[in-house]
């Protein structure tokens, strides 16, 4: 078991009074939903990071805005700092390249899904507000 914490971003992206959440295809987690996003490469800030994956997941463009929450989980192979920010879409076509299915939901839906369990914290974080 390794120590060290990745650190991994997530963007709330809202548009008309919904939140876009996405469905894993594959390898870990599959089909548990999530808030897209990514691991932190050397050298990158978490917004600059999670532009960039928003952009590398879905070919969109966007605006990081202002933190939200920080959720902290270890499954059996990792332990990962999730750091979500709330996220203005910009522009662009959603393409599925890591996911395999988005869905945009009223934020009382949000408890419908079956989330990884390292994003629970950041839902019930946006159940609250």
């Amino acid at each position: 078991m390794k120590d060290d914490i990745v650190i991994v971003t997530a963007g709330i992206i809202k548009k008309d009074n919904k939140i876009l959440i996405a469905k894993r295809k594959e390898g870990h987690l599959v089909n548990k939903w999530e808030f897209p996003g990514g691991k932190l490469e050397p050298g990158e800030t978490p917004k600059d990071c999670l532009k960039r994956e928003l952009c590398e997941e879905f070919g969109i463009e966007t605006k990081i805005g202002k933190y939200l929450a920080t959720s902290n989980y270890e499954y059996p192979h990792i332990k990962i700092e999730l750091i979500a920010y709330e996220v203005e879409y910009i522009s662009g076509e959603f393409k599925l390249n890591d996911h395999q299915e988005i869905k945009w939901v009223k934020r009382e839906e949000l408890s419908n899904y079956d989330f990884a369990p390292a994003d629970i914290p950041i839902v019930n974080k946006i159940l609250g507000e």
